[in-house]
């Protein structure tokens, strides 16, 4: 019961270990959140053209082909595709987290914010540059849209989650 209290006690105080922790975690918890939330509106709206395989498929190929000698199944690759995808959105989560821990006051904007930035800094920048995706001029404003929505309800959900988690440590 004491391991539990002390516990309690650290997240509860203001010191730099203590506030660098919570909003550490708070932010991983509320990044693992917002990937659930955008892979589920992802299955709802078209983010790619049909025959387009994602980023993460086509960077997960190249490395079993390295690794086995053979690219990964069609029927593993949704499954292949999370594993990507959960744990990036998770440590932008933390680094987001971290950044909001002197600020840490629930603010939907901040999280619009992180969900435009972090699509506008991978899907319409880095990737492209990488050839792990087309130029954004070579993608319909529908489907760059609907990418864009669903990174901004990554971005508000990990906001939302990032609050609760950071508020119910304190208590």
């Amino acid at each position: 019961m004491k391991s539990s209290q002390d516990v309690t006690s650290f997240f509860q105080r203001d010191t730099f270990t203590s506030s660098t922790s919570r909003s550490l975690i708070a932010g991983a918890v509320g990044g693992l959140a917002g990937t659930a939330v955008k892979s589920l509106v992802e299955k709802f709206l078209k983010v790619r053209k049909v025959e387009q395989r994602s980023a993460q498929i086509k960077i997960l190929d190249d490395l079993s082909t390295k690794i086995t000698g053979s690219p990964i199944s069609v029927h593993n690759e949704a499954l292949a595709e999370q594993l990507v995808n959960f744990p990036v959105g998770i440590s932008i989560g933390a680094a987001y987290g971290y950044g909001k821990k002197k600020k840490d006051k629930l603010n939907f904007r901040d999280g619009v914010i992180l969900g435009s930035s972090t699509w506008a800094s991978t899907h319409e920048t880095s990737l492209p540059l990488m050839g792990l995706k087309e130029s954004p001029k070579d993608i319909p404003i529908g489907l760059q849209m609907n990418e864009l929505f669903a990174y901004v309800m990554f971005g508000v959900t990990t906001e939302l989650v990032r609050d609760y988690v950071n508020r119910r440590l304190k208590e």
